[in-house]
């Protein structure tokens, strides 16, 4: 490796000893190449370099690592390493190998980086299982490459487009074909309605077991549908929501983290099957507005098992006039209750 690579990878100050006494060192050389590569394989990528560089035998092994995870943060090394470091492991590293996932959460980024990134994400398009990107960039066709990767089970995504003034939206496409994908987790995207006044962006995935929904938003729509056999586990918070309904068909649904936003109606046949609900009212509820919309909520949950609430939701749910006359048929199977 360079000696620039080699400057990013232990800064100048955060140095410290490395050598560890001799049982230990005899220890890890036992392992074989196949276990240390598992187990570099869960370490932040700069970590897992600068571990090699500890034994000689280890030098090129972070080049065989099927993961790459970089996440910048206040203990990274500075924007400009940080970048030529993540721009010279992708160069260096022996892409005869599969890349099973990739882990990147790094902010604002050129978009030459970016690009770079992508080249990598699409050359090993077949074999790449996990991807979680975070960033904010120029207007790229992340999208198109993450529709090239078929074999994915699990998707995290989290982009933030630079417009003209402020940050622009991220159209989710009305059609993604990813038919291994188990989990996937969505923040700041705008999903755009039908001629119907609907939209559904989620039954074409015909697998999926974990939906998390955040800072995002409906266009063109009046109807939020979530259509989706398998679907088990379902989260919405923080999102804008400018639409009147939520429909729930997942027959399969178990886990349920209501929208923060009380002012949707929420039908269908998901709520009945739950059995694990979360419901975190804001702090700004109106809340004699909102009472009988929480009500019909506990109502509707005919197999809850554990519930958890906040205390503001309790304190909108005390403004229902004779609330503990109010037969709640749907707690009888109630187990376990958190405030």
């Amino acid at each position: 490796m360079s000696n620039l690579g080699h400057e990013i990878l232990i800064p100048s100050n955060n140095k410290r000893e490395m050598h560890d006494s001799q049982e230990n060192r005899v220890r890890l050389n036992d392992l074989s190449d196949c276990v240390l590569l598992h187990i570099l394989s869960y370490l932040n990528s700069i970590q897992a370099v600068q571990t090699c560089i500890l034994s000689t035998r280890w030098k090129h092994l972070w080049k065989y690592i099927p993961t790459v995870k970089l996440h910048y943060s206040r203990n990274s090394p500075t924007v400009k390493r940080f970048d030529i470091f993540l721009s010279n492991m992708l160069a260096l590293r022996d892409n005869s190998i599969a890349l099973q996932a990739l882990d990147l959460d790094r902010g604002l980024i050129e978009p030459q980086l970016l690009e770079k990134i992508l080249n990598c994400v699409y050359s090993h398009n077949a074999h790449i299982r996990q991807l979680e990107i975070s960033a904010i960039s120029q207007s790229y066709p992340i999208l198109s490459c993450v529709s090239s990767c078929k074999a994915l089970t699990s998707l995290k995504l989290s982009l933030y487009n630079i417009g003209n003034k402020n940050y622009s939206e991220t159209l989710f496409p009305k059609s993604l074909n990813l038919p291994l994908l188990t989990s996937l987790y969505l923040v700041n995207f705008t999903f755009c309605g039908f001629e119907n006044g609907c939209v559904e962006p989620f039954s074409p995935f015909t697998k999926l077991n974990s939906l998390v929904i955040r800072h995002s938003k409906i266009k063109k729509a009046h109807i939020l549908h979530i259509s989706n056999e398998t679907l088990v586990d379902l989260a919405m918070r923080y999102n804008s929501f400018n639409f009147v309904e939520i429909q729930l068909s997942t027959p399969s649904l178990c886990r349920f983290t209501f929208p923060d936003s009380l002012d949707q109606k929420i039908c269908g046949t998901g709520l009945s099957c739950v059995k694990h609900v979360n419901i975190d009212a804001p702090q700004n509820s109106y809340l004699m507005k909102h009472r009988f919309v929480l009500l019909g909520w506990l109502r509707d949950l005919a197999s809850v098992e554990s519930l958890k609430l906040t205390s503001i939701t309790l304190q909108i749910l005390s403004l229902v006039p004779d609330l503990l006359k109010v037969k709640l048929p749907s707690l009888c199977n109630l187990k376990s209750l958190e405030v």
